[in-house]
């Protein structure tokens, strides 16, 4: 019986290692990683279209990010609205572009919302921060790192609290169309 312990011990030793070298791998990869968007080309198309009305905003933002990476923004007939709820906000969000290591989407609340930034755990100290939008805001969303993490955050609302299931595939759905967008990118250049 004393064997079937130190067995235990040894499977949970191997597989804390596995974790700990696939951490360094995804460590490491993102360090090397050469991004399709940067954060101040964002805020500057945000700040750009600031101020018209937001469908106005969002379709002529949604052209210029065509016009300057295409093949990296999905089309029209694959964007969609989706209902969100993360943190305890509530939102819509349509997503654009989406990898493995990014995201561009757009989001907005019609009727306001607050809520938090996620788990602090995760955060360390002063970095969880309490969100509220008013009626009516309207943004630009992008996003760097390890996206598929990200999930967990994203979907628990749905998952747990809404049990809004159809929104949970939509949701899945729009980021495997972002993804099978980028491999078709990837593989066969942009006019895939």
């Amino acid at each position: 019986m004393c064997w079937a312990v130190g067995r235990r011990w040894a499977w949970a030793a191997l597989l804390l290692a596995v974790a700990a070298v696939l951490a360094q791998v995804v460590w490491l990869w993102l360090g090397t990683q050469s991004f399709v968007f940067q954060h101040e080309e964002i805020a500057q198309l945000a700040r750009q279209y600031a101020g018209l009305d937001h469908e106005l905003a969002f379709s002529r933002l949604i052209v210029e990010l065509r016009r300057l990476h295409p093949g990296h923004v999905l089309p029209d007939e694959d964007l969609q609205w989706v209902f969100v709820n993360a943190g305890g906000w509530m939102g819509a969000m349509c997503l654009l572009h989406a990898s493995l290591s990014e995201y561009v989407l757009l989001f907005g609340t019609a009727l306001g919302s607050s809520g938090h930034s996620g788990e602090t755990v995760v955060h360390g100290p002063g970095e969880a921060t309490a969100v509220e939008w008013g009626p009516n805001t309207w943004m630009v969303e992008y996003g760097r790192g390890v996206i598929p993490s990200t999930l967990g955050f994203a979907l628990a609302d749905t998952v747990f609290s809404t049990q809004d299931f159809l929104t949970l595939f939509y949701t899945l759905r729009a980021y495997a169309r972002g993804l099978r967008l980028e491999l078709t990118t990837y593989l066969f250049g942009q006019d895939a």
